[in-house]
C-alpha cells in the first residue's frame, strides 16, 4: 500500500513538473509573440498601441507620443535600417528579455522588451548591440606563414588573403601592413583575451584587402633587438621592420604593389608618418590612436589616471612624484640642465628619449602628399581626444587627410560606455565591424567617409 502511494506521489510530482514546463514554455511563446507585435508598432510609430501594452507604472510615467517618432528619429541618426536579426530570448537574475539586433547604415542597435508575469510590458528600449566576434571563415579568407624583418632580424608573421579575389578574377589586391604599439607585442597585438590585429586582419580580408602582420622585434629578440653599430630608438624598435615589410609585400604576386598601406596603432600610429617619409611609393597611411603629444606628457597623464582608479596610497603618490621628476628631466635632454644621475623613464636608454623628443609626427605628416586616415576612440585614456584634436589642427589645411572618431571605443577598439579603464582590457571584446568597413573603404579609395 505504501509503495503504491509512493508511486502515485512520484507520478503526481512528475506530472506537475511537466505541466509547469509546458506552462512556462507557453508563457515564453506568448511573450515572444507580444514582443513581435510591439516591434511592429514601434516601426510603424503606433505610440498608442505601445502605451496600452505597458504596465500601469510605466503608463503613468510615459505618454504615447514618446513612441510615435522614435524609429524615424533613430533612422535619421544612424541611417536607414538595413537588416533585422532573428528574435531571441535571454535570462539573467530571473528576468527574461526578448530582443532582436538591428543593423542600421552607421550603427548596430538591439531592440529589447521584457514583461511582467501578467504579460504587461515593463521594458522597451534600444541598446548598443555588442560587437560580434570576428571569426576565421575559410570560405572567404586564407592565411599563410611568412617572415619579415630588417638588419638580419627574422620576424615570424602571417599573410591574410581574401579568397574571393582570385575567384572574381582579381589578380592582385591592396594590402595593409599592421604596425604595433609600444612593448613586445605579438603579431595579433594580444592584450588579455583580445587580439585586435588578428580581428583587423580577418575583417579586412573579408572585405577584399590583404593584411600582413608580424611579431614585433622586441617580442622575439628582447634586449638583443638592436643591430651592431646602432642604438635603440623608434627606427630600430619599429620603423625599420615596417619598411622591410613594405618591400616584401611588393614582391608578393598576390599584392598590388601600388596599393600598399601602413596601419599603425598607438606608437605604430605615431610612427606611420615616419614610415611614409622613409618609404617610396606607399599608397597611404592609417593612424589609429596615434599619439600626437610628446610621449612624456602622455605618460604622466596615464599614470595619474590609473592611480586614481587603483591606488590612492602614499606609495602611489611617491611613485608619481618620481615619475614626474624623470619626465621633467627628459625634457631637458640636449641642454646643460639635464641631470644624467636621474633615471630615465620606462628604463629606456638616452638614445630612445632623444629620438622621441626630436620626432614631431604631426609636422612630418603635414609634409606628406599621400592619403592619410586618422582614427580615434573617444573613450581612450592612453591616447586621448586631445591628441586627435592636435592631428586635426595640425593637418587642417591638408586635403589628403581624413578623420573619424568613434564614441564607444577605447584604446584597444573595445566598445563600452563612460571613460575607459585598464580593467576593460581583461574582457573579451572584438573590434567592431564598422571599423573594418571604414578602413576598407579608405584603402579602396572611397574617401567620402561617414
Amino acid at each position: 500500500m505504501m509503495r503504491r502511494i509512493g508511486i502515485i506521489y512520484r507520478w503526481l510530482f512528475l506530472l506537475g513538473f511537466l505541466l509547469g514546463n509546458v506552462y512556462e514554455a507557453f508563457a515564453q511563446d506568448a511573450d515572444m509573440a507580444r514582443a513581435r507585435h510591439i516591434y511592429e508598432w514601434f516601426v510603424a510609430g503606433r505610440g498608442d498601441s505601445i502605451h496600452a501594452a505597458l504596465n500601469k507604472d510605466l503608463q503613468e510615467k510615459l505618454a504615447p507620443v514618446v513612441f510615435n517618432d522614435t524609429f524615424r528619429q533613430t533612422e535619421r541618426t544612424f541611417g536607414k535600417l538595413k537588416s533585422e536579426g532573428d528574435w531571441q530570448r535571454d535570462s539573467a537574475a530571473g528576468i527574461t528579455i526578448h530582443y532582436r539586433d538591428l543593423e542600421f547604415e552607421r550603427y548596430s542597435l538591439r531592440f529589447i522588451v521584457a514583461f511582467d508575469a501578467d504579460g504587461r510590458m515593463n521594458t522597451i528600449r534600444l541598446a548598443v548591440s555588442t560587437a560580434k566576434p570576428v571569426t576565421y571563415d575559410d570560405t572567404k579568407i586564407s592565411e599563410k606563414d611568412i617572415a619579415v624583418g630588417a638588419d638580419g632580424f627574422k620576424l615570424p608573421g602571417t599573410l591574410t588573403m581574401p579568397k574571393f579575389a582570385a575567384a572574381s578574377g582579381m589578380r592582385r589586391v591592396p594590402c595593409v601592413i599592421l604596425v604595433h604599439g609600444s612593448g613586445p607585442n605579438d603579431r595579433d597585438e594580444t592584450v588579455g583575451p583580445n587580439k585586435p590585429f588578428r580581428d583587423l586582419a580577418w575583417g579586412l580580408a573579408e572585405r577584399g584587402v590583404a593584411v600582413i602582420r608580424y611579431d614585433k622585434r622586441t617580442k622575439i629578440y628582447g634586449m638583443n633587438c638592436v643591430p651592431a653599430g646602432r642604438v635603440l630608438d623608434y627606427d630600430t624598435e619599429a620603423v625599420d621592420d615596417a619598411l622591410a615589410a613594405i618591400l616584401q609585400a611588393r614582391t608578393l604576386p598576390e599584392i598590388a604593389a601600388d596599393s600598399i598601406y601602413v596601419l599603425g596603432h598607438s606608437l605604430g600610429g605615431t610612427l606611420a608618418p615616419r614610415i611614409a617619409e622613409r618609404s617610396e611609393g606607399l599608397a597611404g597611411i592609417i593612424v589609429l590612436a596615434g599619439l600626437a603629444r610628446p610621449l612624456e606628457d602622455a605618460l604622466e597623464e596615464q599614470f595619474t589616471y590609473i592611480s586614481s582608479l587603483t591606488d590612492s596610497s602614499a606609495n602611489a603618490g611617491t611613485q608619481l612624484a618620481e615619475l614626474k621628476r624623470q619626465l621633467v628631466n627628459v625634457k631637458k635632454l640636449g641642454t646643460d640642465a639635464f641631470d644624467d644621475k636621474i633615471p630615465l623613464p620606462l628604463g629606456q636608454p638616452r638614445s630612445y628619449w632623444e629620438f622621441a623628443n626630436e620626432y614631431k609626427p604631426v609636422e612630418v605628416a603635414a609634409k606628406l602628399k599621400l592619403p592619410i586616415f586618422v582614427l580615434q576612440g573617444e573613450r581612450d585614456y592612453q591616447v586621448t581626444m586631445e591628441d586627435f584634436g592636435l592631428w586635426r589642427f595640425g593637418l587642417l589645411r591638408c586635403k589628403n587627410v581624413f578623420f573619424k572618431s568613434y564614441p564607444k571605443l577605447n584604446h584597444l577598439l573595445q566598445e563600452g560606455s563612460g571613460k575607459a579603464t585598464p580593467f576593460e582590457y581583461n574582457r573579451a571584446s572584438p573590434v567592431p565591424a564598422y571599423v573594418m568597413d571604414d578602413i576598407a573603404s579608405f584603402v579602396k579609395g572611397k574617401r567620402a567617409l561617414p
